[in-house]
């Protein structure tokens, strides 16, 4: 029988979000402790004649992936693999991850995320931090290009090249072969083959592995690296149950969702926490096809949403803002739509009302962090939205808003403090970052976030900002996100990002970087002019630069990192 996750006290737990909480969901209702790979084992055992995976029109029943998980696991038990052996994932959205993913944890294995996007120092870090024994990538030369030097290095001892084009259909695989050829590697021509291993020379049809015992609450599923609250890159150390208890989360969230039924637009990369989450985890978790997109291009995408009619895509705020701005959006039918997420950044009040208007689904907007696996808090999908507001804490996520100069002391409703978590979604802590994890967690144990928000009477959340991204001009806080929210409402801009310069009179003050939107016009007296009533003068931008493009992360995150060390470049000349 599955352990469960008993409430702290004897009856129901009372919290301020308790009166307004959506009708059909249960905050206090028990999470079955399970292994995370069950849930691939569970939707092949209910659904196993239903797509998975649509990737380039190569469909995948969920009795297909089951059977390459098997085999692929057996065949990583055969490679060494086992309980506690760290297995690199170097791939874009495409169904080896898929595999892969279940197949290390299956066998006990811990996945670590790499970014493809990432420069070989930043893989070699995190391949030597990590322990890293075994590397899983596809034969795309841009993968094998950053592969083969970590493994010359020794970083990687072993990496298996699995092949692309035999994810294709038939014929797109023996056209790519023919015509595209130029993109794929040639592991057999390299100097590092002696520790390269072919996929297809490691599977064999309808093995299956020896059965490995798993503590979901203790064994880790997923070292996934981020930058924390202090910017350094550190794992975070997050065991089966988290990531399982997070993908029951949302799926509790969303009961209007059809088991087997739905189909998901996988857009964003699996090897983000968020989307994989709330894309890969959230659509197996309820038995949903997968329509699985590589690489983000608007095109394909559109075309997608038209043919395929996804019915959830969880996205970023700039994905949602770049079909808004899209000239040709409407003449796509996006009426498939009906439940869209937006997580990984504040979502503009601007692009929520445009993007419903054009698809006429509702967005709700999340908060979390990679600490917490990593969804926190959402705004129902039925029940109270409140326009600017992350909403509330999922079921069994505590949300406590913390003073900012002592985390001990919790704040009333209303004021501003740091979000502290607690539930079966926070990390364990940072790999071998002992320091670092006290310094996380408050002494009563509650996962600090870096974040400023404020509770209103109901229980709902609305983040300030960041504490490390305020601005502090002439001793008054500035925050950010404030600034950014004022200028979108300026009908000429596309993105915006402000961060905090240097000021010889006011110590800080906020500079915007704006994207204006296509055919548009605006100077920077024609913003100042429009935030007049809309800022303070402390919060009015002391330089405004236009740009024809502002910097990104991998999933699309406007990103302040690249800005902050442009200025910092400028500062020193």
């Amino acid at each position: 029988m599955n352990k469960v996750n008993m409430a702290a006290a004897a009856g129901d737990v009372v919290h301020p979000w308790s009166r307004v909480y959506p009708k059909d969901i249960d905050w206090n209702a028990p999470i079955p402790v399970r292994p995370l790979n069950s849930l691939i084992d569970e939707a092949v055992d209910s659904h196993p004649d239903v797509v998975c995976t649509n990737f380039l029109g190569r469909c995948l029943t969920y009795r297909q992936i089951g059977e390459k998980v098997e085999e692929a696991a057996a065949a990583l038990q055969e490679l060494g693999v086992k309980k506690g052996t760290p297995v690199g994932l170097f791939l874009p959205n495409s169904p080896t991850y898929i595999v892969y993913f279940f197949a290390i944890l299956k066998v006990g294995g811990i996945v670590v995320n790499l970014n493809p996007l990432y420069a070989i120092e930043e893989l070699a870090f995190q391949a030597e931090d990590s322990g890293l024994e075994l590397l899983v990538t596809l034969d795309l030369k841009t993968l094998f290009e950053k592969v083969e030097p970590l493994v010359e290095r020794g970083v990687v001892p072993k990496a298996v090249i699995a092949s692309f084009p035999a994810l294709l259909p038939g014929t797109k695989a023996a056209l790519f072969k023919l015509f595209k050829s130029g993109e794929l590697a040639r592991p057999l021509a390299s100097p590092v083959t002696d520790r390269l291993v072919r996929e297809a020379d490691i599977i064999k049809a309808g093995n299956t592995p020896e059965p490995v015992e798993i503590d979901p609450e203790k064994d880790l599923a997923v070292l996934q690296y981020t930058g924390g609250t202090t910017g350094t890159p550190k794992g975070a150390m997050l065991t089966h149950y988290n990531i399982f208890a997070n993908a029951e989360q949302v799926a509790r969230w969303a009961p209007h969702l059809v088991r087997g039924q739905e189909r998901f637009m996988g857009v964003l990369p699996f090897f983000h926490v968020f989307a994989l989450t709330v894309v890969m985890n959230f659509a197996i978790r309820t038995a949903s096809t997968i329509i699985v997109l590589p690489r983000f291009e608007m095109v394909a995408l559109m075309k997608l949403i038209h043919s395929h009619k996804p019915t959830v895509m969880p996205a970023v705020p700039t994905l949602f803002n770049a079909i808004l701005n899209y000239p040709q959006a409407r003449s796509y039918d996006l009426s498939s739509l009906k439940f869209c997420i937006s997580g990984g950044a504040p979502l503009p009040l601007a692009v929520k009302r445009g993007f419903e208007e054009v698809s006429t689904c509702v967005v709700v907007e999340g908060y979390g962090l990679t600490e917490a696996s990593p969804v926190v808090t959402c705004n129902a999908a039925e029940g109270p939205v409140r326009e600017g507001s992350i909403g509330m804490p999922l079921p069994r996520t505590e949300v406590s808003l913390r003073d900012l100069e002592d985390p001990e002391v919790e704040v009333p409703p209303g004021e501003k403090g740091e979000v502290c978590v607690r539930g079966p979604q926070v990390m364990l802590g940072y790999w071998q970052r002992p320091d670092e994890t006290a310094a996380v967690f408050t002494p009563d144990g509650w996962l600090r976030t870096g974040d400023v928000a404020r509770m209103d009477k109901d229980g709902l959340f609305s983040i300030e900002d960041r504490i490390k991204d305020l601005i502090i001009c002439s001793g008054y806080n500035v925050y950010p996100r404030q600034v950014e929210e004022a200028i979108y409402t300026h009908p000429a801009v596309a993105e915006v990002t402000v961060i905090g310069i240097e000021d010889s009179y006011r110590g800080e003050a906020p500079k915007a970087f704006i994207k204006l939107k296509d055919g548009a016009t605006a100077d920077e007296a024609d913003i100042l002019a429009h935030l007049e009533t809309r800022l303070s003068k402390i919060e009015q931008p002391a330089q405004i630069e236009f740009r024809d493009e502002l910097p990104k992360t991998m999933i699309g995150k406007l990103s302040k990192k690249e800005l902050r060390e442009l200025e910092n470049e400028r500062t020193k000349d």
